[in-house]
């Protein structure tokens, strides 16, 4: 698979708490932040090696052989530096259509869950 975008960014939970999250995006229904669009779906986790790593399949559905790969590494502190890393096979995506799939996981990840915890 090709690895197409990758973004790091500290979250304020702990990774065990990230891990929770990801695995089972709507275990808190007074917090959610997985709000996926009319062309997305819900993801199925592939891969989940608690607490530091999740793999989902995708939520496009457009790119359904995509891979959306979250690593959870402690920052040191009380938070995660989290990294989501998207895969696809090739060919892969025409620039409009990557520079699409980057924001949405900027705003799922980086913005929505973010949030949820409270920053």
């Amino acid at each position: 698979m090709l690895e197409v975008g990758t973004r790091a960014r500290n979250q304020p939970a702990p990774p065990h708490i990230i891990f929770e999250a990801l695995t089972n995006p709507h275990r808190d229904p007074t917090r959610p932040w997985l709000i996926l669009l009319d062309d997305e779906i819900e993801p199925t986790v592939i891969e989940a090696r608690s607490p530091d790593l999740v793999v989902w399949s995708s939520i496009w559905t457009t790119r359904p052989d995509a891979r959306l790969r979250f690593d959870l590494p402690c920052d040191g502190r009380a938070g995660t530096d989290l990294r989501w890393t998207l895969l696809v096979d090739e060919p892969g995506p025409d620039p409009s259509l990557l520079g699409h799939l980057r924001k949405r996981l900027n705003q799922l990840i980086n913005a929505h869950l973010r949030y949820s915890f409270g920053q």
